[in-house]
């Protein structure tokens, strides 16, 4: 069993003992917790906390605690049922709530589910933010409300609808031009609300023809979830067929976007925010900023319009933060994650679809003439399983000074720039391994990178 407390959220399996899992006792702990933190901190007169949830089999169990607790807490609850993580964001603010909170593992198997706290303004706590709530928790720092002080749940079951509405209204999404593209659209959601709200997106957008791959919103995921190539045989084997123009699978709750061509080749995860963002560009010129394991690739592709980018610690609200100071036009992550800050600061795969779709059908290309006009590069991701004699910090700082005469960046872990490559070395947030990503112009160099690397920091070890 595991329970990984972060400033990402609390992640743990369901079942075990308190402390070891995600139980029902750490559920209502940390919700807890989160309640005080939101009650001493929210400028809002509101009284009001969202709660979102994807398909996830324990999604409900866990559901009916959180809202019992937040009520329990003094504050009332709009619970907007099973919706997605960029869904319960925007909710968040249409609601004028001082928080919300979304339920789900995003990426990780079935046994999994987790809490992801959202602020005043839907969008994730930050560091300092972040470990207070654990502070709280840690201390049992909170105290329930009185009978006559308990706070009511409302059921709000609008705002998929809504999100639609939203992403159709932006000036860069024009559903003439998809309407008229005739296109044939293939849909990987893994059994989660993906699977409902993607394809309601596709017809909202004029797309008649749909076909539907593990779309039934039943938490038994048809595959593992994590849109990465390894795991979505089926859709690939369906585009070699020729059956569609593109496809498009999503994550469990829907905030990272992978594209398939039409030849069942991966556009690989890295392009979705690299594309997105040069159609983006060619229309309203801006910053750029994805995180610091993103590939070169938007840099390259943002100096061609003659504009800025940034690179961000890994992590949304650091991608936020860093947009926010630079004022971004699109910015986000590189495992598909698009941040569009017309609509909303958080990763969002409708506003993804709706981007590339309107991309696709201007541009009157395949897509994978689409990537061919887009810097080539290649992310090999490695990593090493973590034991307790392991002083990570101390082989960071060990990398730094053997590459120092590199461009070294350490905002987050340590990152190296190679004249044309770069390997990102970082303690995950999420699991006991560093992660080490490399990229170079072929799969095979940034492979070797990656291994190179990989044996000198194990040789460190020793």
């Amino acid at each position: 069993m595991s329970l990984i407390k972060s400033i990402s959220g609390i992640r743990g399996t369901i079942g075990g003992k308190v402390g070891d899992g995600l139980t029902p006792l750490d559920i209502v702990k940390f919700t807890s917790a989160y309640a005080t933190f939101i009650r001493r901190t929210t400028t809002k007169a509101s009284n009001t906390i969202v709660v979102g949830r994807d398909a996830r089999i324990s999604g409900k169990m866990v559901n009916d605690i959180v809202v019992s607790t937040l009520t329990g807490m003094g504050f009332d609850v709009v619970n907007i049922g099973m919706a997605t993580t960029p869904t319960t964001e925007i909710a968040v603010t249409g609601e004028n709530a001082c928080g919300g909170i979304i339920i789900t593992a995003s990426h990780n198997p079935k046994q999994w589910n987790a809490l992801k706290l959202l602020n005043e303004n839907g969008e994730f706590l930050n560091d300092a933010q972040g470990k207070e709530v654990l502070k709280i928790a840690e201390e049992e720092d909170f105290a329930y409300a009185e009978v006559d002080n308990l706070g009511k749940e409302y059921m709000n079951e609008t705002y998929m609808r809504r999100h639609i509405d939203s992403v159709l209204a932006l000036d860069l999404v024009d559903v003439d031009a998809i309407k008229k593209a005739n296109f044939t659209v293939a849909v990987d959601a893994v059994n989660s609300i993906g699977g409902v709200v993607i394809p309601e997106l596709l017809k909202r957008l004029g797309v008649d023809n749909v076909i539907k791959l593990y779309c039934d919103p039943t938490g038994n995921f048809g595959h593992t979830p994590e849109p990465i190539p390894q795991n979505l045989t089926a859709i690939a084997n369906l585009m070699k067929e020729g059956k569609a123009d593109v496809g498009f699978v999503v994550d469990p709750d829907v905030d990272r976007l992978a594209i398939i061509m039409e030849n069942g080749e991966f556009f690989v995860e890295e392009y979705t925010l690299v594309s997105i963002a040069d159609y983006v560009l060619s229309h309203t010129p801006g910053a750029t900023v994805s995180n610091l394991s993103s590939s070169r690739a938007l840099k390259d592709v943002t100096e061609v319009h003659g504009c800025q980018y940034t690179a961000a610690a890994v992590g949304e609200v650091n991608v936020v933060t860093e947009m926010k100071r630079t004022g971004a036009v699109i910015g986000g992550e590189g495992n598909g994650g698009v941040i569009y800050p017309a609509l909303h600061y958080g990763r969002d795969a409708l506003v993804g679809v709706a981007l590339f779709l309107t991309l696709l059908a201007k541009s009157g290309k395949t897509v994978s003439e689409l990537k061919k006009g887009y810097p080539q590069y290649s992310i090999a991701k490695n990593k090493i399983e973590l034991t307790p004699e392991i002083d990570v910090d101390a082989i960071l700082e060990a990398m730094k000074k053997k590459y120092a005469n590199e461009k070294v960046t350490d905002i987050d872990g340590v990152k190296i720039d190679f004249a044309d490559s770069w390997v990102h070395l970082r303690k995950s947030n999420t699991e006991p391994i560093i992660r080490i990503y490399s990229e170079a112009a072929t799969m095979e160099k940034a492979e070797k990178l990656g291994n190179d690397i990989k044996q000198i920091i194990e040789n460190m070890a020793k």
